[in-house]
């Protein structure tokens, strides 16, 4: 025992452990001495393991805790953001009239003006062209527009938060407010109700405006007003109206690519009107076909062929001699119809075939011959036995002058105001087959001569008519007084003042084409004056009729024995006489006649039903080289 507690036991790391005994203990590997700075660097690795720890949840709690307050205040801003937004809503809302007086403002009313045989002839109006519903346009327009306006058309309530936003963050971007965000039923709501401002008020009107839309009507309804009331540039307001601005046809034949640009002429119609920029329309086209396919309203060979074949465009707008009639007819509305407060339609007495060979047959001569000798301008007038307009032409080219020289311009007749002084000297007594010596004669400080100077001396009145000799005229004027030559062109027809002297019978005394034409249509019919008119009928767009042309009795202002003798002089003009280039295969009747200086060149001539007249000139008064009423008018005529 005692040498038991006196023996040292050393405690040994290696070999098998041994049993512990439940008195006894053990060191382990762990309990071995250590130095002291080892034991100190363990301690520090815990202290920064355990501070780590502590950090780490610091730094999460921390972030937790930034991301906490902004979400906190982001929710206060958003409350706060919200009754400001509503209190805007309500102050500018309160400044509107109540909901309950809005009303859609009627479209501005368009008259549909059409010819004889029912074609078009022209839109006039605020809008250029008639209303058209969904059905009655190509469903390319609809598409086009959509997709490249408002894709989110028929899903959202009248404004596209997405739309809006996107357009927000673009003007924030860029700088500038370059987008709106507005939907068609905003864009509607401008067009319709508010000026175009970009103010604060003016935009909360305008989304109070769309959602009362939205509520009151469909989305087909709303879509439909929009296409019809928009511009699309060149004065054109509506599809129909642009379809026939651009592309000579109505919205209902519009192609694809044809679609495509009315729909990029939206963002901003006048700098981007085909008329101004074709190529900067054709690139928005192109933009709006690919928004197309994008939104899946079309393949992608319907792309690449609308691509590669892009919209044919009128070469001009308004060129045609039938816009002369048109603008007449708008004029003589008012006083059958009153205001015009809707739609309409006016049936005319134009035949536009023989509206289109009169304007080409004008053009091609002053193209031709009239460049050479010095003549811009022509006219021709046609009208038929009822006193019904059948064609007129009121100038060159409707494009560059709209003045309608027909039944505007007061130009010297020259000899084609001759018919009434014989038509005076046959009711005083005279016959065709009167004597009278051609010669050179002195009345007062006046004497007239002929045509190049030449005189025939004793010649019946049916030669001298023929021949257009001024010496006769001038003494049957003197022998019956120029107040009866006066008397019988204004019973005839002829509605402007006129001078009542010696030189009346030369033509001195201005008349327009229109009525000098109008008054040789007695001698065509048999001796009766009608109302020369345009309009046969007005029937708003639902057929109700407004007036009715009803064709009653033209009063007989010539015996019929006047009127024999008259036809057969004139028919000489034709036959023998200074209008023999006017002469065909019917029987035809006329007179030609030059002013002074050849300042005007005319001829008035007639067939068993249809009485043309037909003038040249200069708008100035300048001369021409020796143009004559038997030259360029008797040509036109004859044609």
């Amino acid at each position: 025992m005692a040498n038991r507690r006196d023996s040292r036991i050393e405690p040994s790391f290696e070999g098998p452990p041994r049993a512990k005994s439940s008195a006894g203990f053990s060191v382990s590997e762990e309990d071995r001495v250590v130095p002291s700075n080892r034991k100190t660097s363990a301690k520090r690795q815990s202290a920064k393991t355990k501070s780590s720890r502590r950090g780490r949840g610091k730094s999460r709690r921390g972030l937790f805790g930034v991301l906490g307050r902004l979400a906190y205040w982001c929710f206060v801003l958003a409350i706060w953001g919200g009754i400001a937004t509503a209190g805007i809503i309500v102050y500018y809302g309160a400044k509107m009239p109540a909901a309950t007086t809005w009303a859609i403002p009627d479209r501005a009313p368009n008259i549909r003006i059409v010819s004889v045989e029912g074609k078009l002839l022209a839109n006039r109006g605020m809008s250029g062209g008639e209303a058209v519903g969904l059905h009655e346009m190509s469903a390319y327009i609809p598409e086009a527009v959509i997709a490249i306006e408002d894709r989110r058309f028929y899903s959202h309530l009248g404004i596209d938060p997405i739309g809006l936003s996107r357009a927000m963050v673009a003007n924030i971007v860029g700088g500038r407010f370059s987008q709106g965000g507005s939907t068609l039923t905003q864009q509607l709501a401008k067009n319709l109700f508010l000026t175009p401002d970009r103010t604060l008020e003016r935009k909360v009107q305008e989304v109070l405006l769309a959602l009362w839309l939205e509520h009151k009507h469909t989305k087909d309804q709303i879509l439909e007003m929009y296409l019809n009331r928009v511009y699309f540039g060149s004065g054109a307001y509506g599809v129909e109206a642009a379809s026939r601005r651009y592309f000579g046809k109505g919205a209902r034949d519009v192609t694809l690519p044809e679609a495509a640009l009315l729909a990029g002429l939206l963002k901003a119609p006048s700098r981007l009107s085909p008329a101004r920029d074709p190529k900067a329309a054709e690139q928005r086209a192109q933009l709006v076909l690919a928004a197309m396919r994008d939104e899946g309203k079309i393949s992608a060979k319907e792309l690449t062929t609308a691509m590669t074949a892009p919209a044919s465009r009128v070469a001009s707008y308004w060129t045609g001699s039938e816009n002369y009639v048109a603008d007449t007819i708008v004029e003589e509305l008012p006083d059958l119809i009153g205001d015009v407060r809707g739609d309409i339609i006016v049936d005319t007495t134009v035949d536009l075939t023989l509206q289109k060979l009169a304007e080409q047959s004008i053009r091609r001569l002053i193209d031709g011959s009239g460049k050479k000798l010095n003549a811009s301008q022509g006219v021709l007038v046609s009208i038929d036995n009822s006193g019904a307009v059948r064609a007129m032409v009121g100038g060159y080219d409707y494009s560059t002058s709209q003045f309608d020289r027909a039944s505007e311009a007061r130009r010297q007749p020259g000899s084609a105001f001759k018919p009434f002084v014989y038509m005076a000297a046959l009711e005083a007594g005279r016959t065709p087959d009167s004597v009278r010596n051609d010669a050179p004669i002195k009345i007062g400080k006046w004497t007239p001569t002929n045509y190049g100077g030449k005189y025939f001396g004793k010649v019946t009145l049916a030669t001298a008519l023929a021949k257009s000799l001024n010496s006769v005229a001038a003494q049957l004027t003197m022998e019956v007084g120029p107040d009866a030559v006066v008397e019988a062109a204004h019973r005839m027809g002829v509605q402007s003042d006129l001078t009542a002297n010696t030189s009346i019978a030369l033509g001195t005394s201005e008349v327009t084409p229109l009525e000098l034409t109008s008054a040789y249509v007695p001698f065509a019919n048999g001796g009766y004056r009608p109302d020369v008119h345009f309009i046969r009928r007005v029937t708003t767009a639902g057929g109700k009729v407004l007036y009715d042309n009803n064709g009653s009795g033209a009063p007989r202002v010539i015996k019929p024995e006047i009127v024999g003798m008259m036809n057969s002089m004139m028919t000489g003009t034709v036959e023998i006489g200074t209008a023999r280039k006017a002469a065909f295969a019917w029987p035809a009747a006329g007179k030609t006649g030059t002013s002074q200086n050849s300042r005007d060149a005319w001829f008035i001539g007639y067939t068993a039903n249809l009485t043309t007249g037909v003038w040249f000139g200069n708008d100035d008064g300048g001369p021409m080289k020796k143009v004559t009423g038997g030259a360029l008018p008797a040509q036109a005529w004859h044609e």
